[in-house]
């Protein structure tokens, strides 16, 4: 395991895993929302992501997780390991108030410095998942269904699910 694509929708829990997994392993973790955002909750222009995730895509080690969709298959076709993290849309919708009140007023560690998690801005990012619950969970189910011969996929959809995967790991020799 040398590239690890971690998918799943706002508050599924991503970067938690990212960050155990990058413990485990010692592979670079790599977080969409520092590429995404910039100091001050800027966003960055299309092109500028782009770019910047295949900078990440090329290198021999990463766990890159998160969205920016448009460069999926490229990534996918890098990864050797593909986790998509699929949990139900009340639990998610929980999770983010949750982050939210415990990081109120402070930058999460997937987030740039300088984006601290705001009240205010729940009823807008909560809109943006109502959305697109349906829809981008569609469009990882069909990512993961055509994955190459070459990466394993791996669901998991409960924090025992999440348990055992990472349990697992240290029961195998890791390559460095």
């Amino acid at each position: 395991m040398q590239r690890v694509m971690i998918i799943g929708q706002p508050g599924s829990g991503k970067s938690t895993l990212a960050r155990a997994l990058g413990e485990r392993t010692g592979l670079p973790v790599v977080h969409i929302d520092t590429i995404h955002w910039q100091p001050g909750w800027v966003e960055r222009s299309h092109d500028q992501k782009t770019r910047l995730c295949h900078e990440v895509e090329a290198g021999e080690r990463w766990i890159f997780e998160g969205g920016h969709s448009a460069t999926w298959n490229n990534r996918l076709a890098r990864a050797d390991l593909l986790i998509w993290i699929d949990r139900p849309a009340p639990l998610r919708f929980w999770r983010v108030v949750l982050r939210t009140l415990l990081n109120h007023g402070r930058s999460r560690p997937d987030l740039p410095d300088d984006c601290p998690e705001r009240l205010a801005s729940l009823p807008e990012f909560f809109g943006f998942m109502w959305r697109t619950r349906i829809s981008a969970r569609q469009k990882m189910k069909q990512l993961a269904a055509t994955a190459p011969s070459t990466c394993q996929v791996v669901c998991l959809r409960s924090n025992r699910d999440a348990r055992i995967f990472l349990d697992s790991l240290q029961a195998q020799p890791l390559r460095r």
